[in-house]
């Protein structure tokens, strides 16, 4: 006969834990279930993502769970159903055809060479903006922050962001060493 790992109301009774809590939980089991997570997953960053959704479920669940001493059971199940569920709302993006399409190669796309040039170039014109507008293009396109947020990060109006980073783009359109990308 099984043990019941877990159900929907307490009975009162309460079983010793190996594991006083799920932080505890975590520390000591994450190695082997991250092993668990790669062996299902192609891609490392995909099973640290999936082991981080399966250790989720399974801290909502923590207080039902009845016998801690079958978590490891409980956490791998929640890995292999979350793959499951991922794996059934995937996107296809690939579609047989007789012929492989090819894009139309661009100047400077193959020579890494020259795409660090272009880096080095577009950090320089940067660093020629005066500090204000350098940190509101920064946070705005390097960071990837919204208008508001840089506005939040650097404590002035979303106008302000608006207007600085509107003069800053003009400035590097201008900037000579950036015209060679035109």
């Amino acid at each position: 006969m099984t043990t019941p790992v877990c159900t929907r109301a307490s009975n009162g009774m309460t079983r010793p834990s190996p594991y006083p809590s799920f932080a505890s939980y975590v520390r000591a089991r994450q190695p082997v279930l991250l092993r668990t997570a790669r062996s299902l997953t192609a891609n490392p960053s995909d099973a640290e993502d999936l082991l981080q959704t399966a250790l989720t479920k399974t801290y909502v669940a923590w207080e039902r769970i009845e016998d801690h001493r079958a978590l490891d059971g409980y956490v791998r199940r929640a890995l292999l159903n979350t793959r499951t569920s991922q794996w059934r709302k995937r996107k296809v993006d690939e579609f047989a055809c007789d012929e492989l399409p090819e894009p139309e190669p661009q100047p400077g796309d193959d020579d890494p060479a020259e795409q660090q040039a272009l880096h080095d170039a577009m950090w320089r014109a940067i660093m020629r903006l005066p500090a204000r507008q350098r940190a509101m293009v920064v946070l705005r396109y390097y960071e990837d922050l919204s208008e508001v947020q840089t506005a939040e990060v650097l404590g002035v109006s979303v106008g302000t962001v608006k207007s600085a980073v509107s003069r800053a783009l003009g400035k590097l359109r201008e900037d000579p060493e950036l015209d060679v990308v035109r």
